[in-house]
């Protein structure tokens, strides 16, 4: 399949959500230095539920899932706080965590409830 970016994962990913009616809110996310966030990769919203997405490439989608580590984890809830308290029109959604794991152009999982 050859090699590729993080950024054409973060593509197929976004491509892959959409197909399953998801749609797209934000991408690449930053809330600003000094607020202790990191960047979210995708911000996708399915009906009453917002998604904040972490995408990983890796050689294997097993490798690609545990490199989600827990610091990047908190960094990206501080990021979906963040986003909320600028967006209130999303005050009353359910919030939830997803990662969408890249191992190649068709091998792709996505992961409800990731963290």
């Amino acid at each position: 399949m050859g090699d590729f970016s993080g950024k054409t994962a973060e593509f197929i990913a976004l491509q892959y959500m959409r197909l399953k009616g998801y749609h797209l809110v934000e991408h690449n996310y930053v809330t600003g230095r000094g607020t202790g966030a990191g960047e979210v990769d995708i911000i996708m919203c399915n009906q009453d539920t917002l998604v904040f997405v972490e995408v990983k490439k890796r050689k294997t989608l097993e490798k690609a899932a545990y490199s989600i580590t827990a610091k990047q984890m908190q960094r990206i809830r501080r990021g979906a706080e963040a986003f909320l308290a600028h967006h209130s029109e999303y005050a009353d959604f359910n919030v939830r965590f997803d990662a969408v794991l890249v191992e190649s152009m068709l091998k792709i999982q996505h992961i409800e409830n990731a963290f």
